[in-house]
Order: C-alpha cells, then structure tokens, then sequence
C-alpha cells in the first residue's frame, strides 16, 4: 500500500494492488481488460503446434494465445482509492513468477472455469498453502450461466470455509469491480480481525 497526495476533497489517496490468479483459460487477461480504466498492458504470446507438450490446445477452448509475464491494468474505486491489478500467468511454466507478482499485493482473485475446475486446483493450493495473502475465488460465468452449485464447488476444491466463494463474469465490467470489492472487503476485515497488532505490510486498512 502506497499513499499520494491529498485529493481536492481532503481525503487521501491509497492505492492498493491485487493479483488476477488462476489456472490457464479462466479468464485472468479478460477481466483485466474489462475493467481497466487505462489501455491494459498483456504479455501476450500466441500458442503454436510447438508449444502443444506445454500449453494446454483443448479443442473446446477458443484460445490461441497465452500470457507469458502478466496482464495490467489500474481502476479507481470512489475517490480515495485505485487499484493495480496484475494478472497472473496460468501455465504451469511460469508459476515461479507468482511470488514476485504477489509480493506487497493486499489481496488476490482467483478465477475458476467450472468446466475445467482441476486447472484451479493448483491456484487455490498456492494462496492456501504457499502464501498469507487474503483471497477470493469467483466463479467465472462462461456464456453467463453456472453450471454447478457453489457449495458444490467449494467442496470440489477443497476451499476453507473462511474463503469467500462469489460468481463473476469476467466480460462484464461492473461484475468484475464488484468481485474487487470483495477482495478488499475481505482483506479489511482479516486485518481487522488480526490479533498481532498490526496490520502486515502490503494490507489495506480502513480509515
């Protein structure tokens, strides 16, 4: 978290950065894009025949790129707060960028394709397991519909209860801010409810 200088009103401005994560194909450069009130930066690169042993070219998925580094993008929320969103690669390769990309965000979305749900397992495993930062998984709602109850999921994956479970289409620019909210939301209110006296570097406090 980083402070700026005060706004016409008085207030401060705070920015905060949150992760885009989740497995490949579930939406991360779409909700990025989506949402960014800037033009949004993508390391995308296109997937070829001879990337197949690597990258993942189910013929159900209308994909032919993959993001090599991140996606980002930035949204101010009210009049006090921006947001830095950076988008996680999903390719099994370039999973040891996400310690970098993690580092001094307050919070992380994880997207989730129901009809590929073993590709998010390693997503959720990651912020559960390897990391201490606050999450949120939203189902990402291909063609608007969901498929599967959310108790379901929640239990497919494995998910503590603590962990917020939400729907989000990644099209849709006011459901993805909406999603974000969520994260910080969750984020404050672990804060807040920390017993160490203080919040964590990178954690967002309420004012």
């Amino acid at each position: 978290m980083s402070t700026g200088n005060s706004m016409s009103t008085g207030s401060m401005l705070t920015s905060a950065k949150i992760v885009i994560a989740g497995g490949f194909g579930v939406g991360k450069t779409t909700c990025v894009g989506s949402i960014s009130e800037i033009a949004p930066i993508n390391t995308e690169a296109w997937m070829t025949a001879a990337s197949e042993p690597v990258d993942r070219l189910d013929p159900g998925i209308d994909k032919t790129t993959t993001t090599v580094a991140m996606d980002f993008g930035r949204l101010t929320i009210g009049s006090d707060l921006v947001l830095y969103l950076f988008g996680t690669p999903g390719q099994a390769r370039f999973w040891q960028m996400w310690d970098d990309l993690c580092r001094g965000a307050v919070g992380a979305l994880v997207l989730a394709d129901t009809r590929h749900l073993e590709s998010s397992f390693a997503a959720v495993n990651y912020f559960e397991q390897d990391s201490d930062l606050p999450f949120v998984v939203a189902l990402n709602l291909f063609d608007g519909v969901l498929t599967h109850d959310l108790e379901e999921v929640r239990e497919a994956l494995a998910l503590s209860p603590n962990v917020p479970l939400i729907t989000c289409d990644a099209r849709d620019s006011s459901s993805v801010a909406r999603a974000l909210m969520t994260v910080v939301e969750h984020t404050m209110k672990r804060a807040a409810g920390s017993t160490t006296g203080g919040s964590p570097p990178g954690v967002l406090t309420a004012r």
